[in-house]
């Protein structure tokens, strides 16, 4: 039998026992309670077990992690604004760009242990998508939109700013705004001239939410790669990349 739109939505919303006592334990761990426990399945829903399963885009998680990016970038910028009242727009945009760069979500996803409870198609779970820092990164805006969405504003600035708080204070403390590329370039010219090039190999996912794969050469040579959101947020991973592969100290 073959499901209307109204009977997936009923059957996306019918979670098991099992699923249950696995949102409980995720719910514990981020120290909050969902009145609605189907927004965050969809929100831990990729669109691979949606197709999988014949469920429509509106879902799976996609649309809340598009969501999710634009709730976490006014929350952090709202935060530094207020906090950081001497720092110029320039020094904020790189602090923000630091905090909410996918590299630094996906270290949050992992402490969180996500990937646990993400529902995936059978080809992303063969292929290692529970460990993939574009996903895991994706997944935890998608987390923030669903306490949005469940509880509002404030309980969203909560989570957030109890996530991430420290981890500005010391980015602003220790000036750790990390820009790899020009470490790159200023310690792979210090003794000799070199060509570094950065090139875009792959582009993926919808246009809202873009990811990027660039590659650096260094004299032609590759020497790293890296993932963004963003041309430059990948770039700067594959910079970044270079420079662990020659064992220099970030």
């Amino acid at each position: 039998m073959v499901l209307g739109v109204k009977d997936r939505k009923i059957k996306m919303r019918a979670i098991t026992e099992e699923r249950a006592t696995q949102i409980e334990m995720l719910e514990k761990r981020i120290n909050y309670k969902f009145n609605r426990k189907y927004i965050i399945n969809r929100a831990l829903t990729h669109s691979s077990y949606a197709n999988q399963y014949g469920l429509s885009y509106i879902e799976h998680n996609e649309r809340m992690e598009f969501l999710g990016d634009s709730i976490l970038g006014f929350i952090v910028s709202e935060h530094i604004f207020r906090k950081y009242k001497t720092k110029p727009e320039g020094k904020l945009t790189k602090i923000r760009a630091s905090i909410v760069c996918e590299s630094s979500l996906y270290k949050k996803a992992e402490e969180l242990g996500l990937g646990d409870f993400l529902l995936l198609g059978n080809g992303e779970e063969i292929t290692g998508g529970r460990e993939r820092p574009s996903m895991l990164a994706d997944v935890y805006e998608a987390l923030i939109a669903a306490i949005y969405l469940d509880g509002g504003m404030d309980c969203a600035k909560d989570f957030v700013l109890g996530e991430l708080s420290d981890t500005i204070d010391l980015t602003v403390k220790e000036g750790k705004i990390k820009d790899y590329k020009t470490k790159l370039q200023e310690h792979l010219q210090a003794d000799s001239d070199v060509t570094i090039r950065y090139r875009i190999e792959k582009e993926e996912g919808p246009a809202h939410n873009r990811s990027f794969l660039s590659v650096v050469y260094v004299n032609d040579n590759k020497a790293g790669d890296g993932q963004g959101k963003s041309k430059k947020e990948a770039e700067q991973e594959a910079a970044k990349s270079a420079l662990t592969a020659l064992g220099v100290r970030l």
